[in-house]
């Protein structure tokens, strides 16, 4: 039996690489965040779901430099996410750290290297993110989702493996509603997107008078948004059950939600738009345009060259043009069809990945 930690960003693809290692008896230990934000009350997403499937989980407080937001509480928390990784490596003693990117997975990784144990790390994006790029020089081997990406780093470390993918999307396909309107999912990721909410509640009768709305709002206590998500829902009268709301949905949930959907309106992370992909799902992408080296911009116009894609900028979405660029992709729905061959492996990506760490390992 050999010890790996897991740490970095989109715990869903690492989950499904979590769940291969423990299939071949490996012990598996997790790095994360228990909150997504500093000053949140509500636990994330990733510590929930870790922990629902019994692998412990250590808290890492993590920082980076964000010059927009809680700026000195993020530098001083640099320090802490190395001494942290430090205490924990030592007490641990891992044989592997699987990194997925992100400034969380960054202390993890450099201390891991300075005290000789094993480095891989899978890059999600179709560029480069800083700490991934950092982590990419300390690593024995660098997974990427796409050959795009290769560009970045050393062609000898590289392995192209694809994206692990919850199976869970594929999993229980019940119907949500049972009416004859087109059913959109709109969604920020696991904690939601404040911006995208709010564009939504300004428009949600409106919407409601035309299709059913799935809405995963996200659960961050700073912005309450789910509490407003009820109370507006509690006003629309008979309207009000095709609007199914929560702060999140569960991996035993979100196999309904997407069979349920006629489209989707979305950040573009790396891991929401795989899984578009894989499922042919058409979708209006509102790429956050703070993220790093504009990857979500790249990420919806990949999507967008396949045909399942139209891109609505956040400077419209603030300028409030939601409603109609919905109902403008509801009328051309049929266009948005898949174009070309999607990049896939015939191999699921975690098995490439577990063997690959059996390599080094052995």
């Amino acid at each position: 039996m050999k010890k790996i930690i897991i740490c970095g960003g989109h715990h869903n693809s690492a989950l499904v690489v979590a769940e291969e290692l423990i299939k071949r008896s490996d012990q598996v230990f997790w790095f994360g965040h228990k909150y997504s934000m500093i000053g949140d009350k509500n636990p994330s997403a990733e510590y929930l779901e870790v922990t629902r499937k019994e692998i412990p989980f250590i808290e890492i407080k993590a920082g980076k430099i964000q010059r927009k937001f809680r700026f000195w509480q993020n530098i001083f928390r640099i320090p802490v996410g190395f001494w942290q990784s430090l205490k924990a490596l030592r007490r641990i003693k891992p044989d592997l750290i699987l990194s997925f990117g992100g400034y969380l997975a960054l202390p993890v990784a450099i201390v891991g290297y300075l005290l000789g144990i094993p480095i891989v790390t899978h890059e999600q994006t179709t560029v480069s993110g800083i700490a991934n790029r950092l982590i990419a020089k300390v690593a024995k081997k660098i997974f990427i989702t796409f050959e795009s990406s290769a560009k970045y780093y050393p062609r000898e470390k590289v392995v192209f493996t694809g994206l692990p993918v919850r199976k869970e999307i594929f999993g229980k396909r019940e119907k949500l509603f049972f009416n004859d309107q087109r059913t959109i999912y709109i969604t920020g990721g696991k904690q939601g997107a404040h911006f995208i909410n709010e564009a939504v509640f300004k428009v949600l009768p409106q919407l409601m008078e035309k299709f059913n709305i799935i809405h995963q709002c996200g659960s961050a206590s700073q912005f309450n948004d789910y509490e407003k998500a009820l109370k507006i829902k509690s006003g629309l009268g008979d309207k009000q059950k095709n609007y199914l709301v929560k702060e999140y949905f569960f991996p035993e949930e979100i196999g309904s939600v997407f069979n349920s959907a006629d489209f989707l309106v979305s950040r573009a992370g790396a891991h929401t738009v795989y899984e578009l992909m894989v499922l042919n799902k058409p979708s209006i992408l509102i790429p956050i345009p703070w993220s790093n080296r504009n990857e979500q911009e790249e990420n919806a116009k990949m999507l967008v060259s396949f045909g399942l894609a139209k891109i609505l900028s956040q400077k419209d979405l603030e300028q409030g043009k939601l409603l109609e660029t919905i109902l403008e992709f509801d009328r051309n729905l049929e266009k948005y069809q898949l174009k070309k061959d999607l990049p896939f492996l015939k191999e699921p990506a975690e098995k490439i990945i577990s063997r690959e760490i059996k390599n080094i390992l052995s």
